[in-house]
Protein backbone atom coordinates (compact mmCIF):
# COMPACT_ATOMS: atom_id res chain seq x y z
CA UNK A 1 0.00 0.00 0.00
CA UNK A 2 2.30 2.33 0.87
CA UNK A 3 4.54 1.65 -2.32
CA UNK A 4 1.27 2.61 -4.37
CA UNK A 5 0.68 5.25 -2.49
CA UNK A 6 4.22 6.77 -3.09
CA UNK A 7 4.21 6.06 -7.00
CA UNK A 8 0.38 8.39 -6.84
CA UNK A 9 2.20 11.20 -5.20
CA UNK A 10 5.28 10.85 -7.84
CA UNK A 11 2.97 10.37 -10.59
CA UNK A 12 0.75 13.60 -9.05
CA UNK A 13 3.92 15.66 -8.59
CA UNK A 14 5.43 14.35 -12.36
CA UNK A 15 2.25 15.11 -14.11
CA UNK A 16 1.77 18.72 -12.55
CA UNK A 17 5.87 19.40 -13.26
CA UNK A 18 5.33 18.12 -16.94
CA UNK A 19 2.17 20.67 -17.16
CA UNK A 20 4.24 23.83 -15.13
CA UNK A 21 1.21 23.99 -12.76
CA UNK A 22 3.31 22.74 -10.11
CA UNK A 23 1.78 25.24 -7.83
CA UNK A 24 -1.37 23.97 -7.76
CA UNK A 25 -2.55 20.60 -5.49
CA UNK A 26 -2.05 17.16 -6.70
CA UNK A 27 -5.12 15.58 -8.73
CA UNK A 28 -4.76 12.45 -6.85
CA UNK A 29 -6.36 11.34 -3.11
CA UNK A 30 -5.02 9.49 -0.80
CA UNK A 31 -4.60 6.04 -0.97
CA UNK A 32 -7.49 3.73 0.32
CA UNK A 33 -6.72 2.22 3.47
CA UNK A 34 -7.49 -1.45 3.72
CA UNK A 35 -7.89 -0.50 7.78
CA UNK A 36 -10.42 2.27 7.36
CA UNK A 37 -14.03 0.87 8.63
CA UNK A 38 -16.89 2.13 7.28
CA UNK A 39 -18.44 1.41 11.19
CA UNK A 40 -21.98 2.79 12.55
CA UNK A 41 -25.26 3.03 10.74
CA UNK A 42 -25.91 3.40 7.20
CA UNK A 43 -28.87 4.05 4.87
CA UNK A 44 -30.06 3.32 1.11
CA UNK A 45 -28.11 6.49 0.02
CA UNK A 46 -24.99 5.15 1.43
CA UNK A 47 -25.39 1.83 -0.27
CA UNK A 48 -26.25 2.84 -3.51
CA UNK A 49 -23.50 5.73 -3.72
CA UNK A 50 -21.15 3.05 -3.46
CA UNK A 51 -22.46 0.38 -5.64
CA UNK A 52 -22.93 2.99 -8.52
CA UNK A 53 -19.58 4.52 -7.21
CA UNK A 54 -18.02 0.44 -7.85
CA UNK A 55 -19.77 0.68 -11.08
CA UNK A 56 -18.97 4.19 -12.22
CA UNK A 57 -14.70 3.16 -11.42
CA UNK A 58 -14.74 0.25 -13.09
CA UNK A 59 -15.70 2.10 -16.53
CA UNK A 60 -13.44 4.78 -15.32
CA UNK A 61 -10.41 2.05 -15.37
CA UNK A 62 -11.42 0.56 -18.55
CA UNK A 63 -10.48 4.44 -20.18
CA UNK A 64 -7.86 4.84 -17.96
CA UNK A 65 -6.12 1.94 -19.15
CA UNK A 66 -6.77 3.03 -22.88
CA UNK A 67 -5.23 6.25 -22.25
CA UNK A 68 -2.03 4.83 -20.40
CA UNK A 69 -1.37 2.92 -23.67
CA UNK A 70 -2.89 5.20 -26.77
CA UNK A 71 -2.03 8.87 -25.46
CA UNK A 72 0.69 10.31 -27.15
CA UNK A 73 1.12 12.79 -24.51
CA UNK A 74 3.61 11.91 -21.67
CA UNK A 75 1.35 14.03 -19.35
CA UNK A 76 -1.93 12.58 -20.54
CA UNK A 77 -0.28 8.92 -19.62
CA UNK A 78 0.97 10.03 -16.48
CA UNK A 79 -2.41 11.08 -15.06
CA UNK A 80 -4.33 8.44 -16.62
CA UNK A 81 -1.51 5.97 -14.27
CA UNK A 82 -2.38 7.88 -11.35
CA UNK A 83 -6.51 7.58 -11.81
CA UNK A 84 -5.69 3.81 -12.28
CA UNK A 85 -3.69 3.41 -9.14
CA UNK A 86 -6.34 5.67 -7.03
CA UNK A 87 -9.46 3.96 -8.32
CA UNK A 88 -8.57 0.58 -8.33
CA UNK A 89 -7.54 1.42 -4.38
CA UNK A 90 -10.98 3.10 -4.42
CA UNK A 91 -12.72 0.15 -5.48
CA UNK A 92 -11.45 -2.22 -3.05
CA UNK A 93 -12.40 0.08 -0.28
CA UNK A 94 -16.29 0.40 -1.48
CA UNK A 95 -16.41 -3.16 -2.20
CA UNK A 96 -14.94 -4.11 1.58
CA UNK A 97 -17.62 -1.48 2.93
CA UNK A 98 -20.51 -2.97 0.93
CA UNK A 99 -19.39 -6.22 2.18
CA UNK A 100 -19.13 -5.03 5.76
CA UNK A 101 -22.46 -4.18 5.38
CA UNK A 102 -23.55 -7.50 3.60
CA UNK A 103 -24.86 -5.29 0.65
CA UNK A 104 -24.20 -5.87 -2.62
CA UNK A 105 -20.98 -5.08 -4.08
CA UNK A 106 -22.52 -4.79 -7.63
CA UNK A 107 -25.08 -2.27 -8.68
CA UNK A 108 -28.84 -2.89 -9.92
CA UNK A 109 -28.43 -1.48 -13.59
CA UNK A 110 -32.61 -1.40 -14.34
CA UNK A 111 -33.22 2.49 -14.29
CA UNK A 112 -36.44 2.31 -11.94
CA UNK A 113 -34.22 1.65 -9.68
CA UNK A 114 -32.24 4.44 -9.19
CA UNK A 115 -35.17 7.09 -9.83
CA UNK A 116 -34.89 8.20 -6.53
CA UNK A 117 -31.29 8.96 -6.39
CA UNK A 118 -30.96 10.61 -9.86
CA UNK A 119 -30.48 8.19 -12.21
CA UNK A 120 -27.50 5.91 -12.78
CA UNK A 121 -25.12 8.32 -14.62
CA UNK A 122 -22.85 6.52 -17.07
CA UNK A 123 -20.37 6.70 -19.94
CA UNK A 124 -22.65 4.73 -22.70
CA UNK A 125 -21.04 1.68 -24.62
CA UNK A 126 -21.10 3.91 -27.80
CA UNK A 127 -18.96 6.10 -26.18
CA UNK A 128 -16.35 3.82 -24.88
CA UNK A 129 -16.83 2.54 -28.37
CA UNK A 130 -15.63 5.17 -30.38
CA UNK A 131 -12.75 5.92 -27.29
CA UNK A 132 -10.90 2.45 -28.40
CA UNK A 133 -11.54 3.38 -32.11
CA UNK A 134 -10.35 6.73 -32.44
CA UNK A 135 -6.64 7.18 -32.94
CA UNK A 136 -3.29 9.32 -32.32
CA UNK A 137 -4.76 13.28 -30.97
CA UNK A 138 -7.99 12.11 -31.60
CA UNK A 139 -8.24 9.28 -29.29
CA UNK A 140 -6.05 12.20 -26.74
CA UNK A 141 -9.04 14.49 -27.39
CA UNK A 142 -11.91 12.35 -27.23
CA UNK A 143 -10.29 10.51 -24.23
CA UNK A 144 -10.40 13.92 -22.63
CA UNK A 145 -13.57 15.07 -23.27
CA UNK A 146 -15.40 12.03 -22.20
CA UNK A 147 -13.41 11.53 -19.12
CA UNK A 148 -14.39 14.88 -17.79
CA UNK A 149 -17.72 14.41 -18.52
CA UNK A 150 -16.98 11.23 -16.26
CA UNK A 151 -15.71 12.60 -13.23
CA UNK A 152 -18.36 15.25 -13.68
CA UNK A 153 -20.54 12.71 -12.85
CA UNK A 154 -18.34 11.30 -10.29
CA UNK A 155 -18.52 14.67 -8.64
CA UNK A 156 -22.14 14.75 -8.80
CA UNK A 157 -23.00 11.27 -7.43
CA UNK A 158 -20.58 12.47 -4.26
CA UNK A 159 -22.51 15.70 -3.78
CA UNK A 160 -25.41 13.16 -3.63
CA UNK A 161 -23.99 11.19 -0.78
CA UNK A 162 -22.77 13.71 1.11
CA UNK A 163 -26.21 15.63 1.47
CA UNK A 164 -28.19 12.08 1.87
CA UNK A 165 -25.91 9.78 3.18
CA UNK A 166 -25.75 8.64 6.68
CA UNK A 167 -22.93 6.63 7.43
CA UNK A 168 -20.03 9.04 8.57
CA UNK A 169 -17.01 7.62 6.37
CA UNK A 170 -18.82 7.19 3.37
CA UNK A 171 -20.01 10.67 3.64
CA UNK A 172 -15.90 11.53 4.12
CA UNK A 173 -14.86 9.32 1.35
CA UNK A 174 -17.61 11.17 -0.91
CA UNK A 175 -16.07 14.27 -0.20
CA UNK A 176 -12.41 13.56 -1.31
CA UNK A 177 -14.02 12.48 -4.58
CA UNK A 178 -15.59 15.77 -5.01
CA UNK A 179 -12.77 17.40 -4.16
CA UNK A 180 -10.44 15.03 -6.06
CA UNK A 181 -12.49 14.57 -9.22
CA UNK A 182 -13.12 18.27 -9.11
CA UNK A 183 -9.04 19.01 -9.49
CA UNK A 184 -8.91 15.97 -12.07
CA UNK A 185 -11.56 18.16 -14.05
CA UNK A 186 -9.64 21.18 -14.01
CA UNK A 187 -6.23 19.33 -15.20
CA UNK A 188 -7.89 17.93 -18.06
CA UNK A 189 -9.30 21.22 -19.49
CA UNK A 190 -5.56 22.71 -19.08
CA UNK A 191 -4.75 19.75 -20.98
CA UNK A 192 -7.47 20.31 -23.44
CA UNK A 193 -6.07 23.77 -23.87
CA UNK A 194 -2.44 23.13 -24.06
Amino acid sequence: MKYRYATVLMAGALLLGACGTAKEAPVTEVAAQAAVQAEGGHNATDVMYLQMMVAHHEQGLEMVRLAEKRAGRTEIRTLAKAIDVTQADEVKLMTGWLEQWSAPTKVDHAPSAHADHGGLPATGDEEIAALKDAKGTAFETAFLNLFVAHQHNAVEMAQLEMTKGSNAEAKAFADRVKASRADQIKQMLQLMNS
